[in-house]
């Protein structure tokens, strides 16, 4: 393993980690990094390169796992606080609840979703129709939201806030937009949007990602296995920063400038393939 290929899964693990869960799409930047720059499709080979872009995923959702510990715990209920259990009303009904629609749905279009929805030109539509969510999230969500923590989140909103994160298995879209948009539409202010997000991501995500190692675990190579390290090394300490940094940023800056960066994006992209 030469030392540009680990830079080269360095950067994938920076993309990744940076992305993940901000709301402008974590596919939609590595399929743009990647195909348009990197290729380690190439150079892994074709489905080896897919398991690597899951074990990075594993790393970001390492890092909501020690940022959320205390309420991923609770769920379970392995967190107590003085000997009790954390007391909350917000529990892991509603994680299931808002999981099922993306699930199901994600379940029954994998086949679709990899094949037809992966390029870098769905990439760019996806990228202006998550922001036209979002800028409608910022501009008809109430002005006051009641829902302003995780407690007063309810099994209605749970699973409608799931409806619409089945928008995001389409590459570009950004499941954190996606939901955060969401949870504001219905009702949640910003901050609560985004920690329900973060929490329901660790399941989906987890699940998904284990399912697919598995199932590609014949395409895993130890000759690959400092890249894979590095990526997914990589992809934690940048989730890490990056999800503290924008769980204080949203509540402030909202999700337009997001939205704004997208629109940019999509139109530097759209130069660049269909000219």
């Amino acid at each position: 393993m030469e030392l540009v290929d680990l830079i080269k899964a360095l950067i994938l693990g920076f993309v990744e980690g940076m992305t993940e869960f901000a709301p402008v799409s974590s596919t939609g930047h590595l399929i743009i990094v990647d195909d348009m720059w990197l290729n380690t499709t190439k150079f892994l080979r074709d489905r080896s390169a897919f398991t690597f872009k899951i074990v990075i995923q594993l790393g970001s959702i390492l890092a909501v796992v020690i940022v959320f510990w205390k309420r991923l715990f609770s769920l379970v209920g392995l967190y107590k606080i003085d000997g009790q259990k954390m007391n909350s009303s917000f529990n892991l009904a509603h994680v299931i609840v808002g999981m099922l629609p993306a699930v199901i749905i994600g379940f029954a279009l994998k086949d679709f979703i990899d094949l037809e929805l992966s390029g870098v030109k769905t990439v760019i539509f996806a990228l202006v129709a998550g922001s036209i969510l979002m800028i409608a999230a910022d501009k008809f969500g109430p002005e006051n939201p009641k829902v302003d923590t995780l407690d007063k989140i309810t099994y209605k909103q749970a699973f409608t806030v799931g409806l619409v994160q089945c928008l995001s298995l389409w590459p570009g879209f950004s499941r954190s937009g996606a939901t955060i948009s969401g949870g504001v539409l219905f009702g949640m202010n910003h901050r609560t949007a985004a920690d329900f997000t973060f929490i329901m991501a660790v399941p989906i995500m987890m699940g998904a990602s284990l399912v697919s190692v598995i199932k590609n675990w014949k395409d895993l190579s130890m000759d690959d296995l400092s890249f894979y390290i590095v990526g997914f090394i990589s992809a934690f300490v940048f989730a890490l920063i990056s999800i503290r940094f924008f769980l204080k940023l949203v509540s402030r800056v909202k999700l337009v400038p997001f939205a704004i960066y997208r629109l940019v994006l999509a139109a530097v992209l759209a130069i660049i393939v269909f000219l």
